[in-house]
Parts: structure tokens; C-alpha cells; sequence
């Protein structure tokens, strides 16, 4: 699996955690520096961004991808579409939370987020 990170470096502990939850080796790992500027349009930076994983159409939509979304909402959403458009479904999401009383603050993995999943069932609610 391919895991594209749009957020702070992974340590060797986080990554194990995400082959542990996913059942899947991380076959390649593309941190990708996340760094927009405010008085510009995200839209453009966003698609940029994206293309710095530098993945052949085929991986997109062929290999199995993995992200951890960028921090801020506003840019998570659009690489979310932007991703979306590419691999014609939403990727699962890496979840990532404080690790209670740690002292420098550390992250571990919280959860594996199924958000194609999360889409399908969101579609049984047009139905109400």
C-alpha cells in the first residue's frame, strides 16, 4: 500500500500501528510538505499539492492508498476531492491522537477511518 502523508512525519512507531490496523505493508511512504499560502486561492494549491505525490494515473487508481489529511480543514477537504477525482473513490484516512500524559506531547494512531464506507452509508439517509 502507498501511503501519502499530508501532515506531520511518521515514526517508525506510527507506521507500524498503520500496518497493524490496515493488515498491510506500507510499500512506499510519500510525506508531502503541506504549506499554503492565505492570500491565494487553496483551490490551485491543493492540486499542486496532489501532484507532488508524483503517482502514475494507474496508481491511483489501481494500488491501494492510505492518507494522513492535512491538519487544516480548509486544505483537507479539497485534497479530499482532488483525491477523490483521481481515484474515482474517497481513500481511508489515517486518525491520529495524543497519547494521554505524554510528556514531550506524542501522537499515536487512533483509528483507520473508512471514509468511502462512511460515504456509502451517509447515502442510506437520501432514502428517509
Amino acid at each position: 500500500m502507498i501511503l501519502l502523508n499530508f501532515s506531520h512525519p511518521l515514526t517508525d512507531e506510527q507506521q507500524d500501528q498503520i500496518e497493524q490496523l490496515t493488515g498491510e505493508t506500507v510499500s512506499r511512504l510519500i510525506e508531502v510538505s503541506v504549506q499554503f499560502d492565505e492570500e491565494h486561492s487553496f483551490d490551485k494549491q491543493a492540486t499542486a499539492l496532489v501532484d507532488a505525490c508524483d503517482l502514475k494515473p494507474e496508481e491511483w487508481q489501481q494500488t491501494p492508498i492510505l492518507i494522513v489529511p492535512p491538519a487544516l480543514s480548509f486544505i483537507a477537504v479539497l485534497v479530499l476531492a482532488e483525491l477523490h477525482g483521481r481515484m474515482g473513490y474517497f481513500p481511508s484516512c489515517v486518525r491520529t491522537r495524543p497519547i494521554p500524559g505524554s510528556t514531550p506531547r506524542r501522537y499515536e494512531v487512533a483509528e483507520i477511518m473508512d471514509v468511502q464506507a462512511h460515504r456509502d452509508a451517509a447515502r442510506q439517509h437520501r432514502k428517509e
